[in-house]
């Protein structure tokens, strides 16, 4: 890493994303402890261990983090490691270093889900824009993860019915043609929907089909005959 000047190390302190970890996995002790100092001097949490087999034996905060991770690590490596995490469903953000990177190596690695690949030596300013990138993306797929939650926990609230109403509506279909789909009157139809557009806290058709994409819900329309 090169240095930087103490304006850089500010500027960059401004743009780092609050209430974050960094975990940092790196067998070098002068490297771990170079890459402790960075992040902790632009007022980030860090958490460095020396090996994968290391982190996955400790218990983890549950809250919005990366991972900075040496690719040549003693035991599991940090492409397997990768691996192992994406196969427990760990969503981390990964950030790899390397001094020995090749590009069917970053390849991999970017196809594996990272957000960077940066070989030794890089710029702190490089690796600190990356860092910024990543927890901001695990704050997003958290901010979405507990919006599809709530939405599930209000689509369970409505009936069967009102359920089976919600997704032909998101189809574009009007209530005569609901009505006709499920073999309702088109004024139970209406109190149906009425009824699940508050459930379900919405305000707009637009918004009550945002809502089905979100779920990943589709309507089982009956077959025509």
């Amino acid at each position: 890493m090169s240095e930087r000047s103490n304006s850089q190390r500010e500027g960059s302190k401004a743009e780092t994303s609050a209430n974050a970890i960094v975990f940092v996995v790196e067998d070098d002790v002068s490297m771990r402890r170079s890459l402790t100092n960075l992040f902790q001097s632009v007022g980030l949490d860090v958490v460095a261990f020396g090996s994968a087999r290391e982190m996955l034996q400790s218990t983890l905060p549950d809250v919005v983090s990366c991972l900075v991770l040496d690719v040549r690590l003693p035991g599991l490596s940090g492409l397997e490691f990768q691996t192992e995490l994406a196969k427990s469903s760990i969503h981390i953000p990964i950030i790899f270093i390397t001094g020995h990177g090749d590009i069917p190596m970053s390849v991999r690695a970017m196809k594996g889900g990272a957000v960077d690949f940066l070989t030794k030596p890089f710029r702190d300013q490089e690796l600190l824009d990356a860092v910024i990138a990543a927890t901001e993306r695990d704050r997003k797929r958290r901010e979405d993860e507990k919006t599809v939650a709530n939405l599930k926990s209000l689509f369970e609230t409505l009936s069967p019915r009102e359920q089976a109403v919600m997704k032909l509506v998101a189809t574009g279909l009007m209530n005569k043609q609901i009505a006709a789909e499920l073999g309702l009157a088109e004024i139970t139809v209406k109190i149906y929907r009425g009824h699940l557009m508050k459930k379900m806290r919405a305000r707009s058709l637009a918004d009550l089909i945002r809502m089905t994409e979100a779920l990943g819900i589709r309507a089982n329309r009956p077959e025509q005959t």
